[in-house]
């Protein structure tokens, strides 16, 4: 039984040494994610919802070439209501209900404008950026043919360029979040994959230590109770 213990023992020190920097990570990464409500995060009150559409008696459908169309709803834009059609090819355009005709891209301006007629913050408009979908930021996560509205206070809203869809809202809070979440699962790369080898491979390690920890508690504790008094 004494053999069995010291070599628990010795396993279990060595292990712990070996889990202690990702068990801190993921104890301080966790604590930090918790620190601020996930809406205040996420920016929910920046934005506010665009009224409701009535469809016109006088509204053309859009002409779409016989192209494959997935959906087609209206949907109020800064400019007023517009078609949004969502192709079976992935696409996505706009197309104006009082010609039927499709509208081409949105400019840095018109993404402004989108912006501005949903935004409820105080900060203002810091600079407007294309954002390629061939090779889009981390924290945009897919890719989208946008514009980067990054205001003053280091919020940043994706606009889709051919949409006008405001696609993604990143504060500065969200981006930090991101960053610790990227941490807490030892994927800073993508930060989305929760079954890399680092993760499965230090949380069997941690569970390991756990369970050596277990087993010697009680032994140690029969150990003490052998001891005789002086």
């Amino acid at each position: 039984m004494a053999g069995l213990r010291s070599t628990l023992r010795r396993w279990h020190i060595w292990l712990g040494w070996l889990i202690g920097v990702p068990m801190l990570l993921w104890s301080v990464s966790g604590v930090l994610m918790v620190v601020k409500p996930i809406e205040e995060v996420r920016g929910a009150a920046l934005l506010s919802d665009m009224p409701p559409v009535r469809l016109a008696a006088s509204a053309i459908a859009p002409a779409v070439d016989l192209k494959p169309t997935t959906k087609l709803t209206l949907e109020q834009r800064a400019t007023g209501p517009r078609w949004v059609l969502a192709f079976a090819d992935g696409a996505s355009r706009l197309a104006d209900p009082a010609t039927g005709r499709l509208l081409p891209a949105m400019s840095a301006a018109d993404a402004a404008r989108e912006l501005g007629a949903r935004y409820t913050g105080k900060a203002r408009i810091a600079s407007v950026t294309h954002i390629d979908p061939a090779n889009p930021p981390l924290d945009l996560r897919r890719p989208l043919d946008s514009w980067k509205v990054a205001m003053s206070d280091g919020t940043f809203f994706y606009v889709d360029r051919w949409t006008g869809e405001i696609a993604a809202r990143r504060t500065a809070w969200w981006r930090f979040y991101d960053f610790m979440w990227g941490v807490h699962i030892m994927d800073l790369q993508t930060r989305e994959d929760a079954h890399n080898p680092w993760l499965i491979g230090f949380g069997i390690v941690a569970a390991l230590t756990t369970i050596m920890a277990l087993i010697l508690l009680p032994m140690t504790g029969r150990r003490k109770k052998k001891r005789p008094t002086a």
